[in-house]
C-alpha cells in the first residue's frame, strides 16, 4: 500500500495488476449498489482503476423464483457465486446487501467496509387502483404480497384484515407482477432498494417499527475482500460508517447467536443516541400471534486515549473495521450476544424451533 493505494493486486494468472475488480450479480439493483460504491472508491482514489465484473451466472437466489427463500435452505443464497468469483481470485472485492450475507462468512473471507446505512424500513408499494391507501385502509382480504417470513409475521398480527401471499423476484420482477395483475393489492419492498432504482415515487407508506421492524443489517451495504489482502482491506476501510458498522454488529450478533436466518422471523431496531446504542430485538411465530420483544442498551463512547496507537484487526460477526474504536466494537457485539440470552432465556428458542419447522413443513 502506498499512499492509501493498493501498489499492484494480481490477476488469476498471478500478473501484476493496477486494476481493482470489483464483482457484481446481474440484476440492476445488485449493479446499481456495485456502481455507488465504485464512485466513492474512485472518488477517493482517483488513480486507481476499477474494472467492474459482472459474474457471469446469477445466484441460487436470483434463478430459484418458484420457492420461497424461506424454504431453500440455502444461507447465502445471493452471495455464494460472487464468493467463488473471490476465492478464484477472479475478483478483488464484492457488494452486496448486508442483510444477504450470513453472520458466519466462509473461512479466508470478511466484510471490509459497511456503509452509511439508507433507510433500513419497509415500504408498501401499492398497486395502482390503490393509490392514496395504507395497509390499514386496504379492503378486507386484501392480498399483499411479501418473500419475507420477518414481514409477514408482523403484518398479520398488526393487520389481521389482510391475506399475505409469498411472491419472488427481483424488484423489476415483483414490481411488473404488481402493476401488471390483479393478484396482489400492494407488496412489501425495502425503502433503501427503492431509493437506489429511483422508485421513491412507488412508496405509499413507510413503515415504522410500530408496524414492523426491520431485518438484521437491512439498508447497508457491505464490501466484501478476501481476509489476507491488506492492501485491499486497507483501501475500502475508509468507506466505513461508524455508527453503521456499531448497529450492524450488534444486530449481526443478536441474529447470530439466536441461530436465526431466512428461515425464521426475526426483527431488529437500532439507533444511536448521546452515545448509547439501543438495540430492540424480536422473534416471532409464522401467523404473528406468538412473540418476544426486548430493549437493551450500551454506551458506545470511545476513550481517545485508551484507543490510541491500537489496530485491532478482529473479526466481529465478519466485520473487520479496524478504524471504527475496538472497544465500542465490543461493546456492540455484547449488546447483541446479551438481548438474545434474555430472549431465550424467555422462550425464544421454542418460538424459533415451531415457527421453522411449520415453514418446513408447508
Amino acid at each position: 500500500m502506498e499512499n492509501g493505494v493498493p501498489k499492484s493486486t494480481r490477476d488469476g494468472n498471478g500478473k501484476a495488476s493496477q486494476v481493482i475488480r470489483m464483482g457484481t450479480r446481474k440484476s440492476q439493483l445488485a449493479r446499481i449498489q456495485t456502481d455507488s460504491v465504485a464512485e466513492k472508491l474512485k472518488s477517493l482514489y482517483p488513480e486507481v482503476q476499477l474494472e467492474i465484473v459482472p459474474v457471469a451466472m446469477s445466484t441460487t437466489g436470483d434463478k430459484i423464483l418458484d420457492t420461497a427463500l424461506s424454504k431453500i435452505g440455502e444461507k447465502s443464497l445471493f452471495t455464494k457465486e460472487l464468493e467463488n468469483a473471490l476465492e478464484r481470485n477472479e475478483v478483488d472485492l464484492v457488494v452486496h446487501s448486508l442483510k444477504d450475507l450470513p453472520t458466519s462468512l466462509p473461512p479466508g473471507f470478511t466484510i471490509g467496509a459497511v456503509l452509511k446505512r439508507e433507510n433500513p424500513h419497509d415500504a408498501v408499494v401499492l398497486h395502482p387502483k390503490n393509490a392514496g391507501k395504507t395497509l390499514g385502509t386496504l379492503p378486507e382480504k386484501s392480498v399483499v404480497g411479501t418473500s419475507s417470513l420477518r414481514r409477514a409475521a408482523q403484518l398479520k398480527k398488526r393487520f389481521p384484515h389482510l391475506e399475505f401471499k409469498d411472491i419472488r423476484g427481483n424488484l423489476n420482477t415483483r414490481l411488473k407482477k404488481l402493476d401488471e395483475k390483479e393478484d396482489f393489492a400492494a407488496i412489501i419492498l425495502a425503502a433503501a432498494g427503492l431509493r437506489r432504482m429511483g422508485w421513491e415515487n412507488r412508496v405509499g407508506q413507510v413503515l415504522g417499527p410500530e408496524d414492523c421492524m426491520y431485518a438484521v443489517g437491512q439498508g447497508a451495504l457491505a464490501v466484501e475482500v478476501r481476509a489476507c489482502d491488506k492492501d485491499i482491506l486497507d483501501m475500502v476501510s475508509v468507506l466505513h460508517d461508524p455508527d453503521t458498522v456499531l448497529r450492524c454488529i450488534a444486530e449481526r450478533a443478536f441474529l447470530k447467536y439466536l441461530e436465526g436466518g431466512c428461515s425464521v422471523p426475526v426483527a431488529v431496531h437500532t439507533e444511536i443516541k448521546d452515545s448509547q446504542l439501543y438495540l430492540t430485538g424480536a422473534v416471532y411465530s409464522l401467523d404473528g400471534s406468538d412473540s418476544l420483544k426486548e430493549t437493551m442498551q450500551t454506551s458506545v463512547a470511545s476513550d481517545k486515549q485508551e484507543e490510541d496507537g491500537v489496530d485491532d484487526g478482529a473479526q466481529r460477526v465478519g466485520i473487520t473495521a479496524g478504524n471504527v474504536p475496538h472497544l465500542a466494537q465490543e461493546a456492540a457485539e455484547k449488546l447483541g450476544v446479551d438481548l438474545a440470552k434474555l430472549l431465550l432465556s424467555k422462550g425464544a428458542k421454542e418460538i424459533l424451533t415451531v415457527a421453522r419447522q411449520l415453514n418446513d413443513a408447508k
